[in-house]
């Protein structure tokens, strides 16, 4: 299967809405090319871009998306919002008038269905809730408690959104080949954020309380 394929520096997860700005000429002939065709382009993370001019590396695990809204403005530029759809493996990637194309495979998630996948997304559910609450706290923003998905592999891609990660780690996530990995990974990295915020959020109550104290 050939894509169209958008370098960006960040990383798309499958469900994920991705807004864009496209002012490259280059790029809006290629949306304006899906828009006559599958509508589909596929978004992969940058590894590397050393020099100006010089062609970027790629990571080869990226998402197919499909372009859900595309707004046109009067000097041609395009905004557009972009869903994730599903994993992909890039095989080749060609260029053509500055715009990539990529042969891929389809990668997709394995052992999404079975028991371990359901015990780790049970172990997982809790860290999660914890976590966004504690965003909520450092915004000082109330969150209305929504119910979080019960399939491991949605329950696997939403935390992967939601996490405020590094972009290398996030793609470390995407690129996991089974969910019961996925999953995993994500509790470890649930505990060290929920960790730090939970430090963070500490630290500034008592700054917080010694600058209004009486004393």
């Amino acid at each position: 299967m050939n894509l169209p394929l958008i370098p960006l520096h960040t990383v798309l997860f499958p469900g994920m809405a991705l807004p864009l700005h496209t002012f490259e000429p280059r790029y809006r002939r290629m949306i304006n090319g899906c828009l006559a065709g599958q509508r589909r382009l596929g978004i992969v993370l940058i590894r590397s871009a050393s020099e100006v001019g010089a062609p970027v590396v790629l990571h080869i695990v990226g998402t197919a998306a499909r372009l859900t809204t595309v707004e046109r403005l009067p000097d041609g530029r395009l905004n557009i919002e972009a869903v994730g759809q599903d994993r992909f493996r890039v095989v080749e990637v060609r260029e053509e008038n500055g715009c990539l194309t990529g042969t891929v495979q389809a990668f997709p998630l394995l052992g999404s269905a079975g028991g371990q996948a359901h015990r780790q997304a049970h172990a997982l559910a809790p860290w999660l809730r914890r976590y966004i609450d504690l965003l909520a706290q450092a915004a000082a923003t109330a969150i209305e408690p929504q119910e979080l998905p019960a399939k491991p592999e949605a329950l696997g891609y939403l935390a992967a959104m939601v996490a405020q990660i590094p972009m290398p780690e996030k793609q470390r996530l995407l690129s996991a080949a089974a969910a019961p990995d996925l999953l995993r990974q994500e509790r470890a990295i649930y505990r060290r954020e929920v960790s730090l915020l939970r430090a963070m959020l500490t630290s500034n109550y008592a700054r917080d309380t010694a600058a209004f104290s009486p004393n």
